[in-house]
């Protein structure tokens, strides 16, 4: 079952000599349930087009499809709302709330869609990453790696259709890196969390099903993990 289409994605940026095009034409889809990272060198537009699958930022032409919603049809208030409820976002940097203890950071976005607090559901996410003993704490208090559980914990609390990851290790050491990954890889696989991973780490790019690379804006492969080793 297709949960994410980009149709002829295209991002420019600025005009006449200083026009950047971004994105050119990208597109691809990816199956319920899937692990796709998103790989290639800097300025290829990884993260453009990670934001624009996000809501965060809209494309010049072309469309996206989650879950069957055009998300840039919406006005900015109904993509709000998707957003909080759909799309799961985990940056390198954690974006925590530093007033919030982790409790109140993995359900603010919840919370802030007008929706009454799952208990239960906050205990299974809590427990599962390892945050039990830290739930009263402020994100100041605890490792980054921990920081890091609490924010993949927030995009994961409301059971969004896709989760995406923007260098999710890229401020982690290599062991608390692999932790993360391994973190989500077990959401991958035992939920059945669709999973859109960048990363500048080849090692991370083949743990997923398939590996989309991009160069200067436009896709140049997409291919299951099994065809590459």
């Amino acid at each position: 079952m297709e949960i994410l289409r980009c149709e002829n994605i295209t991002k420019i940026y600025g005009t006449g000599d200083t026009t950047v095009r971004a994105l050119d034409g990208v597109s691809f889809s990816v199956e319920k349930g899937e692990f796709v990272s998103i790989v290639g060198p800097s300025g290829s537009g990884k993260s453009t087009l990670l934001h624009i699958i996000g809501g965060v930022e809209r494309p010049t032409d072309g469309k996206v499809w989650i879950d069957g919603t055009d998300i840039h049809s919406l006005n900015e208030d109904r993509l709000a709302i998707f957003r909080r409820r759909q799309i799961g976002l985990v940056y390198q940097f954690y974006n925590l709330m530093s007033v919030l203890n982790i409790d109140e950071n993995i359900a603010l976005p919840h919370l802030l869609d007008g929706r009454k607090l799952d208990r239960e559901r906050l205990d299974e996410v809590v427990s599962r990453l390892g945050l039990s003993a830290h739930r009263q704490k402020l994100p100041g208090q605890l490792s980054g790696g921990q920081q890091q559980r609490a924010a993949i914990g927030r995009a994961l609390y409301s059971h969004p259709a896709i989760l995406l990851a923007d260098e999710p290790t890229g401020n982690l050491d290599r062991k608390t890196g692999e932790e993360i990954i391994a973190l989500l890889k077990d959401s991958n696989q035992k939920q059945m969390q669709t999973l859109i991973l960048i990363t500048h780490d080849e090692g991370i790019a083949m743990q997923a099903d398939r590996v989309i690379r991009l160069e200067d804006g436009r896709i140049v492969q997409n291919e299951p993990v099994r065809n590459l080793l």
